[in-house]
């Protein structure tokens, strides 16, 4: 008998289930369905990303919905058109034997007319991205005032890409007596808020602990310095010869600069982002999951909706702003019961972040060093030996045997070894024969730096891409941090991130400020240096507006503990109001 019958499933699914090959739910499928099945009551489910959320909700909605009524009665909302796309399949595939349940998927990107159709000639279950949804609704294209479920799916996705207001506009349109399922990784305040408002009374499940990270995840890290972060990513990846990676970065700009530079040398890579056509994101998630790309590199807007089951390794070739993002990166892998490997290279300066992401995910990392070259050199070569044994044998090449033969006959065994090995392997060992080590030297502890005037140097997150200039950023510290202009000292800004000094006395304070501090939504991180820096790359640089802040005053610029807004650079948010929020956010995609 199928585990999934002892759930109360009715045959039209287990015939759908078993066809599909499934036999064991797992706990957040066999915790939510019996309660979904048996009441009607709203849900809090945590669970992370990969653990079977569809099949959770989407078995009991397909179980409750009349599939002789053409009226909308279920309503999906998810953060991104992949994700949309991939529910609207998977339901689908849970329905193929139920006649006259359809399921239509709403997205930005493609004809909002044909969807409109769509949903006119009967869609029982609607599968939405916020944007577009409240595009519709305000065009009269859809009606969702008689549902009876909605599902808000990767929940603290959607509130950290900037759909609040479009998830309240949307609900505001709905019964309130419907029952209201929301499914998320992780529990932020604004999720919470949203469970408060629209739900009552809602069960809550969790699997693991709020916020974890699933357990078939193994978590490391790597301290190099910050020049040495690409020669590091390289070397990760030479040295697990097998990987099939997503690898993250924070901008567009590093991440389209890290593909191209991958590509360039040779590996099998291409870029995710917001500036990619919706063609152009399609083809290269179709090369992904054929794996003709080995080394996917992305923003984590880009990769929301990543649903590929055999991801090896996740690459933090930058840590994410908010903690919360690590939980979504790391479960790219580890899925459907398997193994996978979340990786993070890191600068000295960021080592305390770790200790962060160790309390919020409740697992440890695992300090490791970049492989030397010769370690490569020697994983390459069993890989290499390894993939011969497997190799099947092509006997088209029988009749050539006798002409090779003859080529080769005054060679031995153990010399046709080592010549064949030195044609294969000659690039490896030529490119890392004379390689240093990047593991970045000096202690990992996190004690002071001071400097020769006993003041204490600091590490922050901001830079000139962001507005400053150094006499910006100074008058901005002197305005947060209370203090004076001779407390502040030696401010110097880089393109992504400064470093300042004030007296040794102030340090307590300056780390207390901005243990939770906010600018747009963005966490501000200030840490203690562990090097020095002089004024090298300061510009002494003042805008018409006497500021760098793109025009703004620094205390309009800076809102702290402001609800976060992130936006998805997808083509599944609409209107002028989302394309203003867009352009505020461009390089974070």
């Amino acid at each position: 008998m199928n585990k999934f019958e002892e759930l109360g499933l009715g045959e039209a699914i287990i015939k759908a289930v078993n066809e599909m090959g499934f036999e064991t739910p797992s706990e957040v499928q066999e915790k939510a369905i019996p309660i979904l099945l048996d009441k009607d009551t709203d849900i809090v489910a945590l669970a992370q990303t990969g653990t079977g959320k569809t099949a959770a909700f989407g078995f009991p909605l397909i179980e409750k919905i009349d599939s002789k009524s053409r009226i909308t009665q279920g309503l999906i909302l998810s953060p991104t058109r992949e994700l949309c796309l991939q529910i609207t399949n998977e339901l689908k595939n849970y329905s193929k034997f139920i006649p006259g349940l359809n399921t239509v998927a709403i997205y930005g990107g493609a004809s909002i007319t044909d969807q409109a159709k769509q949903i006119k000639r009967g869609a029982q279950i609607v599968v939405a991205t916020p944007g577009r949804m409240q595009d519709m609704i305000n065009r009269k294209m859809v009606d969702i005032t008689n549902i009876g479920y909605c599902i808000l799916d990767e929940a603290d996705e959607m509130l950290n890409m900037g759909f609040y207001e479009d998830i309240n506009a949307i609900l505001s349109h709905t019964p309130k007596d419907k029952n209201t399922w929301l499914f998320s990784a992780t529990m932020p305040r604004e999720v919470a808020t949203i469970a408060k408002r629209f739900m009552q009374a809602p069960v809550e499940i969790t699997v693991g602990h709020k916020n974890t990270g699933s357990k078939n995840v193994s978590h490391e890290y790597y301290v190099v310095n910050s020049r040495d972060r690409y020669a590091a990513l390289k070397r990760l990846a030479d040295a697990n010869p097998d990987i099939f990676s997503v690898i993250f970065c924070r901008t567009k700009r590093d991440t389209q600069k890290v593909a191209e530079n991958l590509i360039g040398d040779g590996y099998n890579a291409a870029a995710l982002h917001g500036d990619l056509s919706q063609n152009q994101r399609d083809l290269v998630m179709k090369s992904f999951r054929n794996r003709q790309i080995q080394m996917l590199v992305a923003t984590d807007v880009a990769a929301r909706g990543i649903d590929v089951d055999d991801i090896t390794h996740v690459i933090n070739y930058q840590l994410p702003d908010e903690i919360e993002t690590y939980t979504h990166r790391s479960g790219r892998t580890g899925r459907a019961g398997k193994s996978g490997v979340s990786m993070v290279i890191i600068s000295k300066s960021e080592i305390r972040k770790i200790k962060s992401v160790e309390r919020i995910i409740k697992q440890n990392f695992e300090k490791k060093e970049i492989p030397s070259g010769e370690e490569i050199c020697q994983v390459q070569l069993f890989h290499l030996a390894s993939d011969i044994k497997k190799a099947e044998i092509n006997h088209e090449i029988d009749t050539y045997l006798p002409s090779i033969n003859e080529v080769l006959e005054d060679f031995s065994k153990e010399e046709l070894i080592k010549k064949f090995f030195s044609v294969e392997f000659s690039r490896f060992h030529n490119y890392y024969k004379k390689s240093r080590d990047l593991n970045a030297a000096g202690s990992d502890n996190d004690g002071d730096f001071r400097s020769n005037d006993g003041s204490t140097r600091y590490f922050i997150n901001v830079g000139e891409k962001d507005g400053f200039d150094w006499m910006t950023l100074k008058d901005f510290l002197k305005e947060v941090l209370e203090l004076g202009s001779d407390s502040l000292s030696r401010v110097d800004v880089k393109e992504s991130f400064s470093f300042f000094n004030t007296n040794a006395e102030y340090q307590e304070r300056v780390l207390a400020v901005f243990e939770d501090f906010k600018m747009e939504g963005r966490k501000v991180n200030v840490e203690i240096s562990k090097g020095s820096g002089g004024r090298k790359g300061g510009k002494r640089r003042r805008d018409n507006n006497g500021g760098g802040f793109k025009g703004k005053r620094r205390s309009e610029g800076f809102k702290p503990k402001g609800k976060r807004r992130f936006d998805s650079g997808d083509d599944n948010r609409d209107g002028g109001n989302r394309r203003r929020d867009r352009r505020k956010r461009s390089d974070r995609r």
